[in-house]
């Protein structure tokens, strides 16, 4: 039952959320066509930013599981510049679904996402990185943002 809890099964399910509360619940619009489709522009390099980081862990060997035993500390790519990039992804790609559906209400989607890695994903991925690399983990926080 653990896989519900999944940040990409969070993400998908927040973005089929966006779309019924946008067709549902429109709350204003905030741009017409060819504004709207700026948002393409903005999902597809959000999810390119994830799917990268995603296959950069699979080539190091280490574990992508949110809930699994780190194995290594990674700050190859954007961990370079940002702690988090794939939940940076999601969230980019959860705003580009937003600017292409119009309307208000789908943003309440990004920032209940945004909310719950920042503050129930990440905090548990925080924790799990400093009990396995101690000083290591805490060198790395001090240089690199949490976002960005």
């Amino acid at each position: 039952m653990r896989f519900i809890i999944l940040p990409p099964v969070v993400m998908v399910f927040t973005a089929v959320l966006m779309v019924a509360l946008h067709k549902y619940a429109p709350i204003g619009h905030l741009w017409q066509s060819p504004y709207r489709w700026d948002g393409i522009v903005l999902l597809v390099l959000g999810l390119g930013v994830a799917q990268w980081h995603a296959r950069l862990f699979k080539r190091l060997n280490t574990n992508i599981d949110t809930f699994g035993e780190p194995d290594t500390l990674t700050t190859e790519g954007l961990f370079s510049v940002s702690r988090n990039p794939m939940y940076l992804g999601f969230v980019i790609a959860l705003t580009g679904l937003a600017i292409l559906l119009g309307s208000v209400s789908p943003f309440l989607g990004v920032i209940g996402f945004a909310l719950l890695a920042n503050h129930w994903y990440i905090p548990y991925e925080e924790r799990r990185m400093l009990e396995k690399f101690g000083r290591q983990y805490l060198e790395y926080r001090a240089r690199v943002r949490r976002w960005l």
